[in-house]
C-alpha cells in the first residue's frame, strides 16, 4: 500500500518559490499569443462574413471593431502577431542546435520583445 503520510517529506518547490525568468516568460507568451491569434482570426472572419450576411449584421460587428475596445483588441493582436513571428524565428534558430548558451538565450529574449514592439509601432505608423 502507498505511504499516505506526506507530513515527513518535503514538498516540491512550485511557482511561488521560483522567480520568473525572461526565458520562461517569453515561452509562456509565445503560447498565449498563439492561442490569442486564433481568437482574433475568428473575430476577423466573423467581421468579413457579416458583410455578406446583411448590412445590419455588418453594422453591428463593424461598430464593435471600430470602437475603442475593438481597436485595442486589434492593436494587441497586431503585437501578438509580431511577437509570435519573432519568437518563431528564435525557435527556428534553436532548432538548428545553436543559441543554447545562457547569454544568447537572454539576449534573444530581449530582442524578441523589443523587435515585436518596434514592428508593431512601425506597422501602426506606416500602414
Amino acid at each position: 500500500m502507498a505511504d499516505v503520510n506526506r507530513g515527513n517529506r518535503p514538498l516540491s518547490p512550485h511557482l511561488q518559490v521560483y522567480r520568473p525568468q525572461l526565458n520562461s516568460i517569453t515561452s509562456i507568451l509565445n503560447r498565449v499569443t498563439g492561442a490569442g491569434l486564433n481568437v482574433t482570426f475568428i473575430l476577423l472572419v466573423a467581421w468579413m462574413l457579416s458583410a455578406s450576411w446583411s448590412p445590419e449584421a455588418f453594422a453591428v460587428i463593424d461598430g464593435f471593431m471600430t470602437s475603442f475596445v475593438g481597436s485595442a483588441i486589434l492593436i494587441a493582436s497586431l503585437w501578438a502577431l509580431w511577437y509570435h513571428f519573432c519568437a518563431g524565428i528564435r525557435h527556428l534558430i534553436w532548432d538548428t542546435g545553436a543559441g543554447f548558451n545562457l547569454k544568447f538565450v537572454d539576449a534573444s529574449g530581449w530582442i524578441v520583445v523589443g523587435t515585436s514592439i518596434l514592428l508593431t509601432l512601425v506597422t501602426l505608423l506606416f500602414v
